[in-house]
């Protein structure tokens, strides 16, 4: 009967924020959690953007799967909010954070090698508290832990599954103004403790990379299935042959998608009519290529492969 009930009215995506607090292994991170919801879904706005959910929803279920979330360069926890509804809405538990460093709110180290040794223990913290003290860890299954990431994110979930990046020898430009990571690659300045990886994470969803794994050895390790997106055109530091060369070098092959006419900001959320006015760049497509459409089977394919793979 509830079954029923809930299937007449409607899911939404509950919607709260969260804080993880700050402790020996790094600074506080603010995000986002989306939870199965039983009430209707009403429009919610968040700064320039509109969320689909309803705020501080009691979540519905037990053992949900897990779904973390890790943005690009400077981006942030909203930046794939319409994948998280609708990952919500059919039973799943999704987080999202700000990287210190390199979010939209603070982009102080968004140019330095910190942010690529710290962005993947970031993910680590937000497990932790997912399976620890958040308010829904208990419902929370440990064995079906999912991973989406874009951008710089996507470099952060191939560490996560064990990638081990060659900085050195990768093909990814240096752009103008060049970054202290550019110079500190030069001067052979790298970690000298090994990069988190996490084998909690069963199955990563991985969207347009900034890939700095030019050879199969950099990915021995990677054993876990991949769905990997690319854009035709790539940008912000993506070379568009960079992904279809990390499809080959992988160990197992991925359920690869090439995205033809899109260019690198065509994984992003659909952008308000406010947001295209004032954030053009990463808002408005080239070549008439339509993101709302893209999204609708972008979100659907995401959805399909976890449900497969988390199981």
């Amino acid at each position: 009967m509830l079954f029923c009930l809930f299937t007449t009215i409607g899911h939404a995506a509950g919607i709260k924020l969260v804080q993880i607090p700050a402790d020996a292994s790094g600074p506080a991170i603010k995000g986002m959690v989306w939870t199965p919801c039983a009430e209707p879904a009403e429009a919610i706005p968040f700064g320039p953007f509109t969320l689909q959910g309803r705020r501080d929803c009691p979540t519905v279920g037990d053992k949900l799967p897990l779904v973390v979330i890790s943005h690009g360069h400077t981006g942030s926890y909203i930046g794939h909010h319409d994948l998280a509804e609708v990952l919500a809405n059919a039973g799943f538990v999704v987080a999202a954070i700000n990287h210190p460093g390199d979010s939209f709110s603070d982009s102080s180290r968004e140019g330095d090698m910190s942010v690529f040794v710290e962005r993947p223990n970031d993910i680590k913290r937000l497990i932790d508290y997912m399976l620890g003290t958040a308010p829904d860890a208990a419902r929370i299954d440990p064995q079906r832990i999912g991973f989406f990431g874009f951008s710089r994110g996507g470099y952060t979930g191939l560490v996560l599954a064990g990638g081990n990046p060659d900085f050195v020898h990768a093909d990814a430009p240096c752009p103008t103004p060049r970054p202290p990571v550019c110079d500190q690659i030069e001067r052979g300045e790298f970690p000298t403790t090994p990069l988190t990886h996490d084998a909690r994470i069963k199955a990563f969803v991985i969207a347009d990379p900034f890939d700095v794994f030019p050879s199969a050895a950099d990915l021995e390790n990677v054993n876990a299935p991949i769905q990997l997106w690319a854009s035709e055109f790539g940008g912000e530091g993506v070379l568009p042959h960079t992904s279809p060369a990390l499809a080959k070098a992988l160990p197992r092959m991925p359920d690869y998608h090439l995205v033809r006419n899109a260019a690198h900001f065509a994984f992003l959320a659909p952008c308000s009519a406010r947001m295209k006015k004032d954030v053009p760049a990463i808002c408005v497509d080239p070549n008439g290529f339509d993101r709302a459409a893209f999204h609708k089977q972008f979100d659907a394919s995401i959805l399909a492969f976890f449900q497969a793979n988390l199981h």
